[in-house]
């Protein structure tokens, strides 16, 4: 009887030691993960070039960030980078949210074997990649290579699948007897979907919006093939080409400075709205 006592008591104490050490160790792995290469590119950032060349963890024995910084912006042509993000980023999310929005009002209150075959080949996309040389070749074809329309296009089409996911299954768990109520009242479909559907979405949204503008503002990859670079490079493509240019040969410390300061807005939105992430991912995947 004592011995079946310790043995329960000693599982007991494993188990409440698991419970409690297990969210300290995945904190523990996440600031690894998260805080290392934070901690080595803003401290890169700060350091003169001599320091900066052979980039490590050590503090800058002498701290230079605001020349750093300002010489990045200035040489860098943030400001151009930035105006051409904006004009891409903008509008493909705006374009997102609208087309994602209907479409999924659609798909949750439909029930026919076609809208449902629908469905599913609009949210494969999150599983299949775009082919980036058939986009190019199509883009060529109308014309829109090398042009912010078409950077506009294809952010539209390789983000739109995970809008229409999140938003179809929030709005499958608005009750229907809304929209049958203002049917009754006189109100047309799009009325019934700018004034009940839309305001239910805003959290999911919210979400849609900080995703789609986190993946669009550092993409590089399709930007670097679709736009090129010039004056329409955006904020990575920008980076990419300073970067490998001779000015910023071994200049950790600029290019770790121009990385912070793309970053930053990024960063605010995250920072301000990951309540509204959490939410509206619960909220739009479970049902």
């Amino acid at each position: 009887m004592s011995a079946l006592s310790v043995m329960s008591g000693t599982g007991s104490s494993g188990a409440r030691v698991w419970r409690f050490g297990r969210p300290a160790l995945v904190l523990l792995l996440a600031g690894l993960a998260v805080g290392v290469p934070l901690w080595l590119v803003l401290v890169t950032s700060a350091k003169p070039q001599g320091e900066a060349v052979k980039p490590n963890l050590d503090l800058p024995h002498h701290w230079q960030p605001a020349q750093n910084y300002a010489d990045a912006v200035s040489q860098g042509e943030m400001l151009r980078g930035l105006l051409n993000s904006l004009a891409v980023v903008v509008p493909s999310v705006v374009l997102v949210l609208i087309l994602g929005a209907g479409a999924a009002w659609v798909f949750a209150r439909r029930t026919s074997k076609l809208v449902s075959a629908a469905y599913a080949l609009t949210i494969s996309g999150l599983l299949l990649p775009p082919a980036v040389i058939t986009i190019v070749m199509e883009l060529r074809q109308f014309g829109l290579a090398n042009t912010r329309p078409g950077m506009i296009a294809v952010y539209t089409g390789m983000y739109l699948s995970t809008s229409i996911f999140f938003m179809t299954g929030f709005i499958r768990s608005i009750p229907a007897e809304l929209e049958e109520a203002a049917r009754m009242d006189g109100a047309k479909p799009l009325r019934i979907f700018l004034r009940i559907i839309l305001p239910l979405l805003r959290p999911v949204i919210a979400t849609a919006t900080i995703m789609v503008m986190l993946y669009a503002w550092s993409d590089i990859f399709y930007a670097f093939f679709v736009l090129g670079g010039g004056d329409a490079a955006t904020l990575p493509i920008n980076l990419y080409q300073v970067a490998s240019a001779q000015l910023y040969l071994n200049n950790w410390h600029l290019i770790f400075a121009y990385v912070v300061v793309m970053s930053l807005p990024m960063v605010a939105v995250f920072l301000v709205a990951q309540r509204k992430i959490v939410s509206g991912i619960t909220s739009g995947a479970v049902k």
